[in-house]
């Protein structure tokens, strides 16, 4: 049995947890109720599990986790022997003919046409690494806005075009759970002006459906954004949304609750 101790990133049942996400259309977290995966996660081996990893590179919806769950798998391959390199090339296969994201699907048929070499999965790296830093760097710079906001530095009207430059800026380079994270904290923070928040979430649901669904129902679920600012988001939803949208925002909300709930009772335990 795992226990509470075990990374999470080794535990056996993260795969599992991984083709639940699939399934939901959702972005994968680390374990239910927990922050979403970032390429890092997959970089720096938070993530060990390789079944887990070969699950995040085909079903993952955030390209840069998808293509960076490549890059270990095509380490792995690289160091087996070629006895044993067979059950890699059906994997790579199976990513390239299945994965969720295109990025993903053409990285692994890369490697196999280069037959795993160490050249081609540095080559992969720093692809990929020349997507995320930019993208990085304009996160913190957008970091420095919020704080002028706060200080009251600067108008809400200009913070409302620094964030949307922001989005447009990193739209596709940004790992999901960092731009997520960036977002829940501007919602949940009461240094925050209520109306700079009300239109921020009016943006969001002019976002793709997959990131709308995302980010509306981490709002919903939230602990600590105000009452009034959920009751106008519920609002600014039931003019926008259809009845089909606004049912799988509360059935998502629900299981996110459930999540919270779940992680909690360790926590009450342990106290």
């Amino acid at each position: 049995m795992v226990g509470m101790n075990t990374p999470i990133g080794s535990r056996p049942d993260l795969a599992q947890h991984f083709m639940e996400c699939g399934a939901l259309n959702t972005n994968l977290t680390l374990a239910p109720g927990e922050r979403m995966v970032i390429s890092d996660d997959l970089f720096n081996g938070t993530i060990k599990n390789l079944t887990a990893i070969s699950m995040a590179a085909v079903v993952a919806r955030d390209g840069m986790v998808a293509r960076a769950a490549i890059l270990p798998l095509g380490t792995a391959a690289n160091r087996v022997d070629r006895a044993k390199r067979a059950k890699y090339e059906k994997l790579f296969a199976l990513i390239e003919e299945s994965a969720f994201d295109a990025g993903a699907r053409e990285a692994a048929e890369a490697l196999i046409h280069s037959r795993f070499r160490e050249a081609q999965i540095r080559e992969l790296a720093a692809e990929l690494g020349g997507t995320i830093q930019p993208a990085r760097l304009r996160y913190r710079a957008f970091l420095d806005i919020i704080k002028l906001l706060t200080e009251k530095k600067i108008s809400e009207a200009l913070f409302l075009d620094e964030f949307l430059d922001f989005t447009r800026t990193v739209a596709g380079k940004l790992d999901f759970g960092i731009y997520s994270m960036c977002v829940d904290r501007l919602f949940a923070s009461r240094r925050i002006p209520l109306a700079v928040q009300v239109s921020l979430f009016k943006e969001v649901l002019k976002y793709p459906p997959l990131v709308r669904k995302e980010l509306v129902t981490n709002l919903m679920a939230s602990e600590k954004a105000r009452p009034e600012l959920v009751a106008q988001a519920r609002h600014e939803m039931a003019g926008l949304m259809t009845r089909d949208q606004l049912h799988e925002i509360v059935l998502f909300t629900t299981l996110k609750l459930a999540w919270q709930a779940q992680r909690a009772v360790p926590r009450r335990a342990a106290a």
